[in-house]
């Protein structure tokens, strides 16, 4: 290579300079082969590395392009620095330009983040009912920037990452079970204790009703109108709706053959006065004189 600069004309400090840019290039474009060479395979590791340990497929295909694009950034930063690159400057720059970018995307970097804890930690699966960011729904799919619910009216609901994870998350169905409870008045003049018996052998009649925890009825309180039970059972998550609805139409049927009264509201109104007044005839409620 000197012998072809010499008969170019080329003077020897200019001929060595040119030999040592030439060499440097030449091993920083080495440096670069073997590092994305070795870039891909590290990622791909990670990747598979993650699988194995049973990580969702799309969190463990995100972070092997989050450890690919580090390890590129680095891989860029030492060939500069082979070049005879400052890469101090280089490196505040692109600290800078991340804190900008990150500032601007201050939502979506939230969103990403609890997407990557909710895929990671779980705490609810695709076909779980459950109330996240104020929305009830049963659970269709989670990527990384949102949440997708299907309603009980089967509208579907897209919920940013950062306001499931902000709020309490409610999972109906990682219990495996759920209590259902229903609030009805009896009659003052009806017997409580009949009441209470009709409901316990609606809870032995329904195979749907678990055993442990035990159902039971409870006196709730005195009303105005009546006398209030609370009656609470426990079934199987897919059961709950159908057997709460059974058992309200159950319970309404059984108490009109048994003849307990289910009252209306009402209020009695009372006039006072003299026994021998007579109202006055334009204002009933008025004694007369």
């Amino acid at each position: 290579m000197i012998d072809f600069l010499d008969r170019l004309g080329i003077d020897h400090a200019m001929r060595m300079l040119i030999v040592a840019y030439s060499i440097r290039i030449g091993l920083a474009l080495l440096l670069l082969a073997a590092g994305f060479w070795l870039s891909a395979r590290l990622a791909n590791v990670g990747r598979r590395a993650l699988e194995r340990a049973r990580v969702d497929v799309t969190l463990a295909l995100f972070l092997r392009n989050v450890i690919y694009g580090v390890l590129l950034a680095l891989l860029f930063i030492q060939v500069l620095g082979t070049m005879g690159v400052p890469t101090a400057s280089f490196i505040a720059a692109i600290g800078a330009a991340g804190l900008a970018i990150g500032l601007a995307l201050n939502s979506s970097l939230s969103n990403l983040a609890w997407g990557v804890l909710l895929i990671l930690f779980r705490p609810f699966r695709v076909g779980d009912f459950v109330t996240v960011g104020g929305v009830d729904g049963t659970v269709q799919s989670v990527n990384l920037m949102h949440t997708y619910l299907i309603t009980p009216d089967n509208r579907q609901a897209v919920v940013p990452n950062a306001k499931v994870g902000g709020d309490a998350i409610i999972n109906y169905n990682v219990r495996g079970t759920r209590r259902f409870e229903i609030k009805v008045g009896i009659g003052y003049g009806d017997d409580i204790g009949k009441a209470m018996q009709v409901v316990q052998d609606l809870f032995a009649a329904d195979p749907r009703i678990l055993k442990d925890p035990a159902p039971g009825v409870w006196t709730e309180g005195l009303g105005d109108s009546s006398v209030n039970l609370v009656i609470r059972g426990w079934t199987a998550v897919p059961d709950m709706w159908e057997t709460q609805t059974t058992m309200l139409r159950r319970i309404k049927e059984r108490f009109d053959e048994e003849g307990i009264t289910i009252p209306y509201p009402q209020s009695e109104i009372r006039l006072v006065g003299p026994a021998s007044a007579e109202p006055d005839q334009t204002n009933p409620f008025k004694p007369a004189g």
